[in-house]
């Protein structure tokens, strides 16, 4: 439910007692988000900008105002579009890293990933970060339906998987680009977002359902009054009667978006999809189908109430049950995440490790395909990839990562401290490599050994 320990963490868990931990965590407001990262978060002015206000502040020139710009103005430019996705990045390391409100942070990940958008796609360099804080944050433990709803009407999910073009062919306001039907972001909210690839749909309903968003489309400059970035364009629907998923759907206009949206959320299909992805983020590559039916089932008679089936996946037996603990291989983020939490850093340098990150295959936000990354240890568990985390734990036990004053001197990590942090959880044969190992590679052995891989 975290991504690892930090010093003092495990004391304050045995103090407090596991359910208690696991029962706050599941209310993140209920836990004070201390001083200083608040302090940090403040420093990153655009987390707070809604997507109309990103694309006024921030978006490139356009048209005539382009054309009249020098070639290092057009560089400056271009350069101020960055801005909002790089403060997204940070932020984003930033509460991984320190924030106590570990599972809303654990779940912003399984969130953001279950519901990708590619930052490299056109405008969505503006907009990415938003969809974190808009869509993803505030609805990480709500109902689906609330989540679901957020990120279709946000703009970097219509721009990703190309719907702002979605235009009922022959309609008033089909012309230029918006002339037909576009199918991408239908398909992949059935494939993807809901029902899952086996989930019962067929090809007609993935044409029916790209008809019914038809219309669903960006509105960058907020001229028709919605901060979300969000129109609905009535000329480029479809407004005849359709058949979705065995149920009738009047044509009625936007409104017909969101009755699709209320059957794709409540349909048992995507009660199951869900629920297997949690438990497979959570349990196991493979998770247990008893584990999977039990959440699907709590899925669907509390309405998609996210906090509740997570309450019944950490009350499980199978989320308690030996043969899973550490059976999870780390992601790249996770691994990195976890790593710099045990070393208790207070002030990494945020744009190093995202490019570390990015090294190890997984940049943030950076993921090309609708699928996001892959959960599972055949997908990360590589020679290279071992390489490259033992080269990082190297250099983070050296001291290589943390921000420091010109003059001040760069301070190794106490392997002593690191090993209490971790509460000495390593097997016989690690703990002997780490104890007749020199004194100054004990904190590196610790921060790349076989238990700090897995979770």
């Amino acid at each position: 439910v975290s991504f690892g320990p930090r010093p003092g963490d495990i004391e304050r868990v045995k103090s407090m007692g596991v359910d208690a931990y696991i029962k706050s965590q599941l209310s993140p407001e209920s836990i004070p988000e201390p001083p200083q990262l608040r302090k940090q978060l403040n420093n990153l002015e655009t987390l707070e900008l809604n997507p109309v206000e990103l694309w006024k502040g921030y978006g490139p020139p356009q048209g005539k105002k382009k054309r009249q710009l020098s070639q290092q103005e057009r560089k400056q430019a271009q350069k101020r579009t960055q801005i909002p996705r790089q403060q997204g990045l940070e932020a984003r390391l930033i509460r991984a890293i320190a924030s106590p409100q570990q599972l809303q942070e654990v779940m912003v990940d399984f969130w953001f990933n279950h519901f990708n958008v590619f930052d490299s796609k056109g405008l969505n360099r503006i907009w990415v970060s938003s969809f974190e804080q808009d869509a993803i944050r505030p609805h990480a433990f709500g109902h689906f339906r609330d989540l679901l709803g957020a990120t279709a009407h946000h703009p970097a999910m219509l721009f990703y998987l190309d719907n702002h073009q979605n235009t009922a062919p022959g309609s008033p306001g089909a012309r230029g680009r918006y002339k037909g039907l576009n199918e991408n972001y239908a398909r992949e909210l059935m494939e993807l977002h809901t029902l899952g690839v086996d989930g019962g749909y067929t090809q007609e309903d993935v044409i029916t359902l790209a008809r019914i968003l038809t219309g669903w489309t960006t509105d960058r400059e907020g001229k028709h009054g919605d901060s979300r970035g969000f129109y609905f364009h009535p000329k480029r629907h479809d407004y005849s009667d359709k058949v979705f998923l065995g149920r009738p759907i009047p044509g009625s206009g936007s409104l017909e978006g969101e009755q699709a949206l209320d059957l794709l959320a409540r349909h048992p299909s995507t009660a199951h999809y869900i629920s297997y992805k949690l438990a497979q983020y959570f349990v196991a590559d493979q998770p247990p189908a008893k584990l999977v039916d039990t959440l699907a089932q709590r899925f669907l008679k509390t309405d998609g109430d996210i906090r509740k089936v997570l309450e019944t996946l950490f009350q499980s037996p199978e989320f308690w049950d030996t043969q899973y603990y550490n059976s999870k291989f780390k992601s790249p983020y996770h691994y990195i995440i976890s790593a710099v939490r045990a070393t208790g850093s207070k002030k990494p340098k945020w744009k190093t490790l995202s490019g570390i990150i990015r090294q190890l295959g997984m940049p943030i936000y950076g993921c090309p395909t609708p699928n996001g990354y892959k959960n599972t240890e055949k997908a990360w568990l590589s020679p290279d990839g071992m390489i490259r985390r033992v080269s990082f734990a190297t250099a983070l036990a050296n001291g290589n990562f943390e921000q420091r004053q010109p003059k001040e001197k760069r301070k190794p990590v106490d392997a002593v401290q690191l090993r209490k942090t971790l509460a000495n959880h390593f097997s016989d044969q690690t703990k002997e490599v780490i104890d007749t190992s020199p004194a100054k590679l004990r904190a590196a052995l610790i921060l790349g050994s076989p238990e700090m891989m897995y979770r």
